[in-house]
């Protein structure tokens, strides 16, 4: 791919002042994209980078900030929804508050930032929208069940959103991390009793045995945004070491 087959496009990041959201926003700048990052903090921004402070709970909040982007930089061709929170429990530890808090942020905040850039959308000559889903949506991952939930939502959301638009000329894809070392981690690991315990499962959880790294995940987002993947459209693409469909053995065991 050539280093700017976003030339002239302007793509939308959410969550991206950090972790995969800032990797994902600098991989499309070099590549030639005019980045847009919608966060509720932009301190540190990068100066590549063009900052809006936008809540994806709030709408008004949204509504306002997509059509600044739009104001500003002439338009939106990409939209990459990556603003996202974690939970830890099960069914009975998280009580109905942080159920709808977290499938507010996660799903529904989606929905609402999708829904303010379509006027734009359709009116590119390469439109594409990207959701950051997780091998957590058709895996059964321990003390995860909102999470999981949540995510899995993101698949059939971008499956029902690229149908909807595909006739527009929109093309809607997700990724599906694994788990990515990012501060969004850091802050998760915290919440247990031994976090090095813990970040050394997460790390042996994907078949390579360490965490997928953020550049990683936001190579991948470039694939499906990029007008070269023109026929790429209602995708799921695991970035996640294996540890989907990989079953290694053990080290020293044959069998």
């Amino acid at each position: 791919m050539s280093a700017g087959e976003f030339d002239g496009l302007v793509a939308i990041v959410t969550g991206g002042a950090s972790g995969i959201g800032l990797a994902t926003a600098q991989t499309l700048s070099a590549r030639g994209a005019t980045v847009a990052v919608l966060d509720r903090a932009l301190d540190g921004l990068p100066d590549d980078l063009v900052g809006f402070t936008a809540d994806v709970t709030d709408r008004p909040s949204i509504d306002a900030a997509v059509a600044q982007v739009a104001e500003r930089l002439g338009g939106i061709d990409i939209v990459v929804n990556n603003a996202g929170i974690s939970a830890v429990g099960t069914v009975a530890e998280n009580d109905d508050a942080e159920w709808a808090r977290v499938l507010d942020v996660n799903v529904v905040g989606m929905a609402r930032v999708t829904a303010a850039a379509l006027p734009w959308l359709r009116r590119s000559a390469a439109a594409s929208v990207v959701n950051v889903s997780s091998i957590a949506a058709l895996n059964g991952l321990p003390q995860r069940a909102l999470y999981s939930a949540s995510k899995g939502a993101v698949l059939a959301l971008t499956y029902a959103m690229a149908t909807d638009h595909v006739a527009e000329g929109i093309r809607v894809n997700c990724v599906c991390p694994g788990t990515v070392h990012t501060p969004f981690v850091d802050r998760m690991l915290q919440g247990f009793a031994d976090p090095v315990a813990e970040r050394a499962a997460l790390d042996a959880r994907q078949a390579t045995g360490r965490m997928v790294d953020p550049v990683e995940v936001a190579a991948a987002i470039a694939y499906l945004a990029s007008p070269l993947s023109v026929s790429t459209t209602g995708t799921a693409l695991d970035v996640d070491g294996g540890v989907s469909h990989l079953r290694p053995r053990p080290a020293g065991r044959r069998t």
